[in-house]
């Protein structure tokens, strides 16, 4: 076994540091302005879980259990983040933290000779998930395998936010990845001594914040700082937030993929800016505001040298897309998206304290202070591949605490057919119903095949309408615009072969799927087959009825009842 900064070898150097970055001092560092907010947060009781990262992974295949218990507690010793010590100097009314003390201890749970049953599992989870930590007594990170067979273990790793921002949280899981693979090879994992986030210097300093805060101002003044979603729910006046979320998502096929973002490259747009323009556009498209002010987060690594860093270093940036009322179109509106980003991250580093001060000194609210809603790109790791068929896979928490009221994630993909997007909405349930979430990402669905094929239509007029399907002339249009969209045509006869109008097979089941993400109604690819035009596909919504999974259920219920009727009769 490779020897950690935490056994008696560990020695320091002529800098004060232990070969894995540790100080051997207990030198206080003054926390960022980030920091400084979420200890504030930290100790708000609404809040607390906001402050967490909480992660699940289920590793399958045979696991050496030891072996990754050594690679995480590798990655807990070696980071004076993740041994971080936290405490409030009142004088100067700053929060300031030390690492030199006892990282935390990655546990083993036997699942089965611990008495741990089925049923209690998602309690044990959501317990290592969400239990609050003392910062100022404890390590800010733990780490616990459970181990529920012998080719099926979960790594439940939670660490506070006050020492983790997205960045630094793929990095951590990118190293237990390394570290276990260089241990199964029995070779050190040879990793480099990783900064101290204390002598990590990210955002202006007092000089250069008074220079460049007014511009940022300038750029954001007279901008609504309330994003109006149409079916948000209004909170009761006095009532106490909750802040349990969900998340959905909907996944692009690599053909609209590929044209989309074709399209938003000829703009100047990355997979970002144009996660902008189909949230902002969709709005637009539904309700009446124009003008929108969005929050991102910037990461804080622009210096190579500071880019394995573990820390909180984000800042929230407030990034503003403009329509010109109803004229602008979908390309015009990628420029402006662009635009609008490129303005963001020129002053992404301006502690957005400052810009909150500024902009609504008269705020009332600890978080959040600004825009309520966020887009960023989601770039946690799919899987981590441990070798010798060992596979953990990243699973969806049962809760999500919300700091926003509704979070788009972009996320592209590299798959063997091409590349693939995925729009994900995390979204604050006491505030959403999942089925307009669902509405709102069917529309951003439709929106990017307009963008695709047809970025010269406006914004406004493209988006789709709710379509009533007891109403024949809207179920007409809705397949007929659905057709259009599959096949790339300008226009379609009611009466016309699918395959005669130029498709095929696999448009067929491309088809299908768009109408049953569309009208939750539940469609075979046969029935479509033999119904064949879009007057007969119209009719199909008619008969069809129930909504997509209903027929599953039923199935299973009536194969039960078999089952049961058979064993009663024996």
């Amino acid at each position: 076994m490779t020897t950690t900064a935490t056994e008696p070898e560990a020695r320091t150097g002529a800098d004060g540091r232990t070969a894995d970055g540790r100080t051997a001092d207990d030198r206080w560092y003054p926390a960022n302005p980030a920091q400084k907010g979420l200890w504030v947060l930290d100790r708000v009781e609404q809040l607390r879980r906001t402050t967490l990262i909480p992660t699940v992974v289920r590793f399958t295949g045979p696991v050496d259990v030891p072996r990754l218990t050594a690679a995480v507690q590798r990655v807990l010793d070696r980071h004076p983040a993740l041994r971080s010590r936290f405490r409030l100097d009142p004088e100067h009314k700053r929060v300031e933290f030390r690492t030199d003390l006892e990282p935390a201890r990655a546990g083993v749970i036997d699942a089965a000779s611990e008495g741990w049953t089925a049923a209690e599992l998602p309690e044990l989870i959501d317990v290592l998930c969400y239990a609050p930590f003392d910062l100022a007594a404890e390590a800010p990170a733990r780490a616990e395998l459970i181990v529920l067979g012998p080719e099926d273990v979960r790594l439940v790793l939670t660490v506070h936010h006050i020492v983790c921002d997205g960045w630094s949280h793929s990095l951590i899981l990118r190293e237990i990845e390394h570290v276990y693979r260089a241990l199964a090879r029995g070779v050190d994992p040879a990793l480099p001594v990783p900064p101290h986030p204390g002598e990590v210097t990210v955002g202006p300093d007092a000089e250069e914040l008074a220079e460049r805060l007014p511009d940022v101002l300038e750029r954001l003044a007279g901008a609504p700082l309330e994003v109006d979603v149409p079916f948000r729910r209004p909170v009761p006046a006095g009532a106490d937030p909750d802040l349990d979320g969900g998340t959905l998502a909907i996944d692009l096929d690599e053909e609209l993929t590929g044209a989309l973002l074709d399209t938003a490259a000829a703009a100047g747009c990355t997979p970002f800016a144009l996660g902008v323009a189909l949230l902002t556009g969709t709005l637009a498209g539904i309700g009446p505001q124009r003008d929108f002010v969005i929050a991102f987060g910037w990461p804080g690594r622009d210096d190579p040298a500071i880019a394995d860093v573990i820390g909180m270093f984000m800042n929230t940036t407030m990034l503003r897309v403009t329509l010109d009322g109803d004229r602008t179109t979908w390309g015009e509106l990628l420029v402006g998206a662009r635009i609008g980003a490129m303005e963001a991250f020129i002053d992404a580093d301006v502690p957005l304290d400052a810009v909150t001060a500024g902009l609504k000194p008269e705020r009332t609210v600890i978080w959040p202070p600004l825009s309520a809603v966020l887009v960023n790109l989601n770039e946690s790791p799919r899987d981590l591949d441990l070798g010798d068929g060992v596979v953990g896979r990243l699973l969806p928490l049962d809760r999500l605490p919300m700091k926003y009221d509704l979070a788009l994630f972009v996320r592209v993909d590299d798959t063997p057919r091409g590349r693939r997007l995925q729009l994900s909405v995390d979204f604050t349930r006491a505030l959403f119903d999942a089925a307009d979430i669902s509405r709102l990402l069917d529309a951003m669905r439709h929106n990017a095949a307009l963008i695709a094929h047809s970025p010269e239509e406006p914004v406004t007029a493209a988006t789709a309408p709710t379509v009533d399907l007891d109403d024949p002339a809207a179920r007409l249009e809705l397949v007929r615009s659905l057709w259009r969209e599959v096949l790339k045509l300008d226009s379609v006869g009611d009466d016309v072969s699918f395959f005669e109008a130029g498709g095929d097979s696999l448009l067929l089941v491309m088809l299908v799927e768009r109408l049953v993400q569309t009208t939750g109604r539940a469609l075979k690819t046969m029935d479509l087959f033999r119904a064949g035009t879009v007057r007969g596909h119209a009719e199909l919504l008619v008969t069809a009825g129930s909504p997509a999974g209903s027929g599953t259920a039923g199935s299973r219920d009536r194969l039960l009842g078999a089952a049961r009727a058979a064993a009663a009769a024996r």
